[in-house]
């Protein structure tokens, strides 16, 4: 077996407005670290993934990101409100629901259709 001694795993993540979809990141907490006119790159908490300024409507809506955190309800209230402007539209919060495999989860679409899994764990 090969041990490639990584040390980090990036995502491509696609966005149909790159400035729109910079925002809505920066709105939920993620720290732009760098960026040009096509890409840029976030942090959110030990985790970093790529934006990129490019728009496949199959692969956005096929992109899934799951984000461990400590309060799903709190994190859809506060989604909902900051989308209530419609500053963010097309972008949408579900309510929290309970899944199968043990987490509540909270869903939220970005403006590309991006789906995000914000997943509280009751035990580790």
């Amino acid at each position: 077996m090969i041990d490639l001694q990584a040390g980090d795993l990036r995502t491509f993540v696609p966005s149909r407005d790159f400035a729109l979809s910079q925002a809505f990141y920066t709105a939920l907490g993620c720290e732009l670290e760098w960026s040009d006119e096509g890409l840029a790159l976030f942090r959110l908490g030990a985790s970093r993934f790529y934006l990129q300024a490019h728009y496949v409507k199959d692969w956005a809506e096929n992109t899934m990101l799951h984000i461990g955190v400590q309060d799903a309800a709190r994190c859809h209230a506060d989604i909902k409100r900051l989308l209530a402007s419609d500053r963010f539209a097309p972008a949408r919060v579900a309510a929290p629901r309970r899944e199968p495999y043990g987490a509540l989860v909270s869903y939220v679409w970005d403006p590309a259709g991006v789906l995000l899994h914000l997943a509280q764990w009751d035990r580790p």
